[in-house]
């Protein structure tokens, strides 16, 4: 992580690391309703804003404005963006009659959707999805370091990744994004991060919704029974709970059930066929 940092001076090294630190705090200011927390990114930057323009009073406060305007982006791969207008700013304060400082504004808005698409599949799809997996199987064998496996193998590499994103974007500049398009590998890094988290979801799904009925059909005649579980397992192992996984993903995207709907109904659900002796 010293390397990112090395080169550049000693003030600059003291401003990027309160930005890294204050980029935590980002999405304090989000609302449910809004996703608004331009706020956030503002309370973030400040420590840039302040030193660039420290001997420029006018050119400060126009920067404040700037950085009010709507703001959302992945949390970890946001600091790309930020160390990316960190860099736009510096330039700007160093030469304000040949740089444009809309562009600023214009770079923060065309990356919030591509960086977004990524971090999402990525953060959310698959590495929140593998540190829970890893961690609900310690917990549900008893281990009380489920918790704390879950919260080590999902904030390391987060941090890890949001440390980097913010010295890259400050040092790499525009000319990696604009690569990134030019050679289609924005495209095929969100379509890998989706199948990714595709997969994720299906052997979570496999590992984690079970079902087991303690059914049995006695044979006339004969002192066996049939137990419905065999037969189900013959037919399709995981055929019951492949069934409500699907029926709700159909209730949630095709019918637009409300999910606290669907997680109670299927709660609800179970207690009958338990207290039924059914499951």
């Amino acid at each position: 992580m010293m390397k990112l940092s090395k080169n550049l001076k000693p003030d600059e090294r003291k401003m990027m690391r309160r930005v890294f630190w204050r980029s935590y705090a980002m999405n304090a200011s989000r609302t449910g309703a809004t996703q608004y927390h331009g706020l956030g990114f503002l309370w973030t930057i400040m420590p840039a804003i302040d030193l660039f323009y420290k001997n420029n009073k006018e050119e400060r406060t126009k920067a404040i404005v700037r950085h009010t305007t709507w703001f959302n982006a992945t949390l970890h791969l946001n600091d790309f963006i930020v160390g990316l207008v960190t860099s736009m700013e510096k330039k700007n304060a160093e030469d304000p009659k040949n740089f444009d400082a809309s562009s600023i504004t214009a770079v923060k808005a065309s990356l919030m959707g591509p960086l977004s698409g990524i971090g999402d599949s990525f953060f959310w799809g698959i590495l929140r999805v593998v540190a829970a997996g890893i961690g609900i199987s310690l917990a549900s064998a008893g281990s009380p370091l489920g918790a704390i496996v879950f919260w080590l193998l999902y904030n390391i590499p987060a941090m890890i990744i949001q440390y980097y994103s913010l010295y890259g974007g400050y040092t790499v500049g525009t000319n990696f994004i604009e690569r990134l398009y030019e050679s289609g590998g924005m495209k095929i890094l969100t379509k890998v991060s989706s199948l990714l988290g595709l997969m994720m979801m299906g052997s979570m799904t496999a590992s984690n919704v079970k079902f087991t009925t303690i059914l049995s059909i006695a044979v006339k005649g004969s002192s066996q029974v049939m137990k419905i579980q065999t037969y189900l397992d013959q037919l399709f192992v995981g055929l019951v709970p492949l069934c409500v996984t699907l029926f709700a993903f159909y209730l949630i995207y095709k019918k637009h059930v409300n999910v606290n709907w669907v997680m109670l109904g299927i709660m609800v659900l179970g207690i009958i066929l338990g207290l039924c002796h059914i499951c």
